[in-house]
């Protein structure tokens, strides 16, 4: 289990996220369309995955447009930003906010992602949703860099992150 905070507050996840060197575990998410979406449908793609708890929340939804400005500029690179939210909730954002370069998907359907990569709250009042992560992996799956940001309620390392793309 990994410890984080909220607001200050200790809580913990299911585990430890993939870590670099290690490959991505495969994956099913719902895209805004209501299609199922795996790790497969980014084959010979850089991936960042931006993981998160809400689009509700300023921070969260701050990240998102960050991710999403960043992308323009990234070759052969998929940028991911997953949540729990609903879709629809996940598509008025985009839609609302003009991210084009992002792909918001959701684990609302299975909640499996959650505990494939270990990042799912399991106490206290946000128990249920995703921690705040980073997860970059080259064309093969292989992970370049991984952050869980260990204040939910701030950014992550953008910098880094995009660093590990080389």
């Amino acid at each position: 289990m990994a410890t984080i905070k909220f607001k200050g507050n200790t809580t913990i996840t299911k585990g430890e996220i993939p870590k670099k060197g290690d490959t991505l575990p495969d994956f099913i998410l719902t895209g805004n369309d209501l299609s199922k979406v795996s790790i497969k449908d980014f084959a010979g793609s850089r991936i960042v995955m931006n993981i998160f708890l809400s689009l509700d929340t300023g921070t969260c939804a701050n990240s998102v447009r960050a991710f999403n400005k960043y992308a323009a500029g990234l070759k052969n690179t998929q940028v991911l930003c997953i949540s729990r939210d609903l879709p629809f909730a996940q598509s008025r954002f985009c839609g609302t906010e003009g991210i084009e370069n992002a792909k918001t998907l959701s684990d609302f359907a299975t909640q499996q992602f959650g505990k494939d990569f270990e990042l799912e709250i399991v106490e206290g009042p946000l128990q249920g949703l995703l921690s705040r992560v980073v997860i970059v992996a080259d064309e093969k799956g292989k992970v370049l860099y991984s952050e869980q940001v260990q204040e939910a309620s701030e950014e992550p390392n953008y910098e880094a992150a995009l660093a590990a793309l080389g």
